[in-house]
């Protein structure tokens, strides 16, 4: 306790906040336990883990085999068209999530985050499988919209994984988001490369007879929901880390009252409130270099598919879908091994900033270097493209995992200040 220097009146101010718990109080049980807890919460980060691994598979699955989808269902009347109607279909995805976001964290902030991890879930097992089974192009169209209005985990999960562990480890848990979010983005296309039309594929395993055949793009999709089933049961090891209570009513003394009311007008000055986060510059910077970065990776994750199967004469690698399922899973073992044993090391070599500043000029004179890949064939083709598309993917995660570091200590600072 201090005294306040302001007046003669010897009125003590806390100066650490008080660490009663509410026992009904969701957010207070699990703060209580991180307390006596040590080390890492393996079953809490595993389970939230897969969770976004799952809910992010189906966000880019369909691009390996979207050309052939929309080729198929015969909306487009010249080869010509096929990239237009597939953008469409690309886009009304992210459009819907564009227009539900902020909604979404509204309503975590409000009822929990646990339950928009559930709804998102529960939207990528039936929204998703009625994807694969489309059997024209407004299906399609409408059940992607539909798939992006409710995935709405993208802000939540961020604020559960600091908010499930200890202070120390919130680091560790952002990290884990950043490459389970980018895992998902290259496996779940890697799964749509290799399971779309299985009955031309593996045809001793699968008939064109039967449900696989007559819908040729549905094993992928209904692969990815299998595994959203089980990312749904791994909730229920999940806590909620919201805090239900209003503290007001919770005072059990004035003197207790009149603390608490005095450190909270106090933060509310030194804060400003919500709009001081428009004039913390490192927040900004962080949110803007996170916008730019996440645009130019959905723009290429979703190009670089359409132009991987083009033929070669409009400009294409005259790929399968299969041969874009194999770059991708290769660009998802090496992430793999890149944020286990390589980002580390980096991190601790590097300062953030400077890192940002270092895979941002780097991504240039990859990313420009990919029209040239068209004079390639054979292995040199495969070689060149891996590697490319491994060095992208990595140079990828680090700044997303660096600006998710940062947006989150521009935050504390501005808090603890």
């Amino acid at each position: 306790m201090g005294k306040d220097g302001g007046g003669g009146d010897g009125l003590e101010v806390p100066l650490l906040k008080r660490t009663y718990y509410h026992g009904n109080c969701p957010g207070c049980r699990l703060e209580k336990r991180n307390e006596t807890r040590r080390g890492v919460p393996y079953t809490e980060f595993a389970c939230m883990w897969l969770v976004t691994v799952c809910s992010t598979l189906p966000i880019q699955s369909l691009f390996p085999f979207l050309y052939f989808m929309i080729r198929d269902l015969h909306i487009a009347k010249q080869v010509e068209d096929i990239g237009f109607y597939a953008g469409f279909v690309g886009a009304s995805y992210m459009l819907g999530r564009a227009l539900t976001s902020t909604l979404w964290g509204i309503v975590a902030d409000k009822h929990g985050r646990k339950p928009v991890l559930v709804v998102t879930l529960i939207a990528v097992i039936t929204l998703n499988t009625l994807f694969g089974l489309s059997s024209s192009y407004w299906m399609a169209l409408t059940t992607r919209g539909l798939l992006g209005l409710l995935s709405g985990m993208l802000g939540p999960i961020k604020a559960y994984a600091t908010e499930v562990c200890r202070k120390e480890y919130s680091h560790l848990a952002l990290s884990l988001i950043s490459s389970s979010r980018a895992i998902g983005l290259i496996v779940g296309p890697a799964i749509g490369g290799y399971l779309a039309q299985p009955a031309d594929k593996y045809p001793g395993m699968f008939s064109q007879e039967y449900i696989f055949g007559r819908f040729p793009y549905f094993l992928p999709c209904l692969c990815i929901s299998i595994l959203a089933v089980a990312a749904l049961i791994s909730c229920i090891w999940l806590p909620e880390t919201l805090h239900k209570h209003n503290e007001a009513t919770y005072s059990n003394n004035s003197i207790e009252a009149m603390e608490e009311s005095l450190s909270d007008s106090n933060a509310e000055e030194s804060s400003g409130g919500y709009w001081s986060l428009f004039t913390n510059w490192p927040l900004m910077s962080a949110i803007t270099v996170y916008c730019l970065f996440s645009l130019q990776d959905v723009a290429y994750a979703e190009v670089f598919s359409l132009w991987a199967v083009s033929d070669r004469k409009y400009g294409g690698l005259s790929f399968t879908s299969t041969d874009v399922g194999s770059v991708l899973a290769l660009s998802g073992l090496f992430l793999l091994i890149y944020q286990i044993l390589i980002y580390p090391s980096v991190a601790k070599a590097i300062e953030p900033i400077t890192l940002v500043r270092a895979t941002a000029i780097l991504t240039l004179p990859l990313l420009a270097s990919y029209p040239f890949m068209t004079t390639l064939s054979g292995f040199n083709l495969q070689l060149v493209v891996n590697c490319a598309s491994s060095l992208k993917n990595s140079f990828q995660v680090t700044t997303i995992t660096v600006c998710n570091i940062l947006m989150n200590d521009a935050v504390v600072s501005l808090h603890d200040f």
